[in-house]
């Protein structure tokens, strides 16, 4: 393996990541471009973007790793991370996009007209963001440890740096075409390795004559549900992925840059495409990881099969070009995810916590310190966990994400009994259940009884608990309804060409939004 070959790859997706970016920087103009870019993102471009991002450290390397481990069972993982997408463009995309918000605290405050639904809403947006943040850059410290021998640092500080680079200039209009180009770079970086790969293998008389470890053992690997406890685990991944995608903050904020509901629901029917076939690729990985890398499952080194598996099967400059072109893809992963969780973070701290004045300046000043706050945060949380599996460490906030922000956005979309007492109880409750067991798992608790089971897979708990909490609290609380709810759900739900206001959100004015053109303004 020649390190050079593959730095030189990294430092060429970095260079090309701020290129794109800073062309993006000369259509980055007012506060709109830097959060939303101005709501101006057509659905080819935008469903590029939002694949980008989504696919990230976990869909790179932790799929293919966890497959190589643990067998069929983890192809929930792949098909709950895309199935995801439906379950958002039945429920929620265009009446999301309708709601003229910026963030999911700006939707939490104009569906309950309150200031504590907001502030929950922040925080959780800020707990969801870093913890997904902390597997993108355990990746890059994997990868660059793998492919070069550097310490894990270096690859954690390098993507942290390159991140905050391609955001700070244009905010929100630069990182969707930097997202987009990251796309296609990664799967141009995964579908040109396998092909060589299935060409040599087919080529060579198969695993044998390329060279397998000796004869493995896939007895279990081919029984789906046949450890312990694993109907439980298996119902509560699927549970944390179908609904996860539904919560997680960097993902949601992307339809706010829809033109109209309409084109949000054409952007996720396209990234239901796009997703599809990119998760083709790390399945492939891993069942040929089964047959040429089952070494790695005992090393302990399951994540980096992907990035192995071209340099134990072609050697020379095939073998380098392979590795330099699969290290490039697994560095822009890591690049695109972190620049969209951290948009997302820093668009709710620059409007919730670092707010001192109004103004086009001071708007773009805070998002630009909220930017750095945000990144030097998450690389210390990544100093500080332990060495939990990237796969893992993104299923977990899933589950956050499932067990608070899914219950809101659906109860809040359609049901105009929600409270704003019952909407902040559930995500308390949600966001205190399932954030403890992501601490337990985080910081290396470890029980072998059902709790121990629970906390590794908190969601068939968490979820349905939340949404209880918010249906209960609410009942409960049906006197103090929001009121101008029935506006608000007409606003979700009526078509753009009906002409209602839909004006950008104000915080300082989140109950302002009547149906009337000529309502009065608080």
């Amino acid at each position: 393996m020649n390190p050079a070959a593959t730095i030189g790859a990294i430092i060429v997706v970095s260079i090309a990541s701020l290129a794109v970016g800073a062309f993006g920087l000369r259509f980055s103009r007012t506060v709109s471009d830097f959060y939303v870019a101005s709501r101006g993102v057509g659905p080819l471009l935008n469903a590029s973007a939002i694949s980008g991002e989504y696919l990230s450290a976990a869909s790179f390397l932790g799929v293919a790793g966890l497959i190589l481990a643990r067998g069929v069972d983890m192809l929930w993982l792949p098909v709950g991370w895309t199935a995801g997408y439906l379950l958002l463009l039945v429920f929620v995309a265009a009446p999301l996009r309708r709601s003229g918000a910026y963030t999911l605290p700006d939707f939490a405050q104009l569906r309950t007209e309150s200031q504590t639904a907001r502030r929950v809403s922040s925080a959780l947006v800020v707990a969801i963001g870093l913890l997904y943040l902390i597997p993108q850059f355990q990746g890059a410290g994997l990868t660059l440890r793998t492919l070069t021998g550097a310490p894990s640092w270096v690859g954690q500080v390098a993507v942290a740096v390159v991140v905050c680079l391609a955001v700070l200039p244009g905010g929100m209009r630069s990182v969707t075409l930097v997202q987009a180009f990251h796309y296609w770079l990664k799967l141009l970086a995964l579908l040109t390795p396998v092909f060589f790969l299935l060409v040599a293998l087919a080529a060579r008389g198969g695993a044998d004559a390329v060279g397998t470890l000796g004869t493995v053992d896939v007895t279990d690997w081919v029984e789906p549900l046949a450890g312990d406890h694993a109907l439980y685990l298996t119902y509560s991944l699927v549970l944390a992925t179908f609904f996860g995608a539904m919560g997680l903050p960097h993902v949601v904020v992307r339809f706010y840059t829809n033109p109209d509901g309409r084109a949000a629901r054409r952007t996720t029917l396209v990234v239901l495409a796009l997703l599809s076939g990119f998760y083709l690729l790390p399945i492939l990985y891993g069942v040929l990881g089964r047959l040429l890398a089952f070494d790695l499952v005992a090393a302990g080194r399951t994540d980096s099969v992907v990035l192995e598996l071209p340099s134990r099967v072609f050697d020379g400059v095939l073998g380098q070009g392979l590795t330099a072109l699969v290290g490039a893809g697994a560095f822009a992963a890591f690049l695109s995810t972190s620049t969209g969780l951290v948009v997302s973070v820093a668009g709710v701290l620059s409007q919730d916590l670092l707010r001192s004045g109004p103004g086009h300046r001071h708007g773009i000043r805070t998002f630009r310190i909220a930017t750095v706050i945000a990144v030097a945060v998450g690389v210390a949380l990544t100093f500080l966990s332990v060495n939990v599996p990237v796969a893992h460490a993104v299923e977990l906030a899933f589950a956050v994400a499932a067990s608070t922000f899914c219950p809101l956005l659906v109860l809040g979309i359609w049901w105009r009994g929600l409270t704003a007492i019952g909407a902040v109880a559930g995500l308390v409750v949600g966001g205190g259940l399932s954030g403890s067991a992501v601490v337990a798992t985080t910081f290396g608790v470890d029980r072998g009884d059902w709790l121990g089971v629970i906390i590794s897979q908190p969601a068939a708990v968490t979820v349905p608990t939340a949404f209880a909490t918010m249906v209960l609290g609410s009942l409960l609380t049906r006197a103090r309804r929001p009121e101008h709810v029935a506006q608000t759900m007409v606003r979700l739900h009526a078509p753009e060409h009906l002409e209602l206001n839909r004006g950008p959100f104000h915080p300082e004015r989140a109950t302002v939004h009547r149906v009337e053109p000529t309502a009065r303004r608080r």
